[in-house]
């Protein structure tokens, strides 16, 4: 046996099939199936039913998986890797210069967040002020519902991930202007997915006004929202639309060309 068969044989040894063959499990979930039988995941998977079982019922105890009858389907926990992939690519690095600018050019602030089961997490942020009701850093989480970046991210979703975030979502008024209806929550990301950007007023906390874009990977899927936020007693709804949606689009069309140069950096594999 020569040294490069020697040290793949070695390898071998040092792996973990188990986590292997979990992985596998997820990825037999796709945008065409996104419920599957036991029998159907150890098809896709190219595993024994007994093995397959194994893995189910390990991710469906660690919340990754959800049953229904005798269909599985993914919970939104699985994003959380998807998140911890962007955040260790550096995205802070690759996103704060356009931050800077946007926030030096429109005299406020701007972020990058990623959904975080249902939340949003800001991974990157600047600003030259400071809100007077709400002042969010990196690391900082939200309700996915009540933001302009949550319901851009929530629109990039497929329609049966859509459908079990609505389904583990608790819609709670965090000011008298919170939509919290799940119809009209629906609507609004519908409409956010027609357009290409989400603006909202007073629903995470009063005062608070933003208008959120989209960030792509290289296959066009959204990895990440951007946004524009001020206050509203300084600038409308209207107004901040108007002004910043054409900066912010420019802004992420610059983005997501520098992360779509990131080899690999997708989440194709857990849409």
């Amino acid at each position: 046996m020569g040294p490069k068969k020697r040290r793949r044989a070695a390898n071998r040894r040092e792996t973990m099939g188990g986590l292997a063959k979990g992985l596998a499990v997820i990825r037999a979930f796709t945008r065409e199936h996104a419920a599957l039988t036991l029998s159907e995941i150890a098809a896709r998977a190219r595993m024994p039913a007994a093995t397959a079982r194994r893995c189910i019922l390990t991710l469906e105890e660690l919340n990754y998986v959800m049953r229904k009858g005798r269909s599985f389907f993914l919970r939104p926990k699985v994003l959380e890797l998807g998140a911890a992939y962007i955040e260790s690519m550096d995205i802070d690095r690759l996103t704060q210069p356009h931050l800077e600018e946007l926030a030096r050019v429109t005299d406020d602030s701007a972020a990058v967040s990623v959904l975080d089961g249902n939340d949003i997490v800001y991974v990157a942020r600047a600003s030259v002020r400071t809100l007077l009701r709400l002042e969010a850093h990196v690391g900082s989480r939200f309700p996915a519902h009540v933001t302009s970046m949550g319901r851009v991210l929530l629109a990039g979703l497929s329609a049966d991930r859509l459908n079990r975030y609505f389904s583990t979502q608790d819609f709670v008024a965090l000011t008298d202007r919170t939509v919290t209806d799940r119809r009209k929550v629906r609507q609004l990301i519908m409409a956010c997915r027609r357009v290409g950007y989400s603006a909202v007023e007073d629903e995470l906390a009063y005062g608070v006004v933003a208008v959120a874009v989209p960030i792509f990977d290289l296959q066009g899927q959204i990895v990440a929202a951007l946004n524009s936020s001020s206050h509203s007693r300084r600038i409308s709804k209207a107004r901040l639309i108007r002004e910043r949606l054409p900066i912010l689009r420019k802004a992420s069309q610059e983005i997501s060309a520098e992360i779509a140069r990131v080899p690999g950096l997708s989440l194709n594999a857990l849409r």
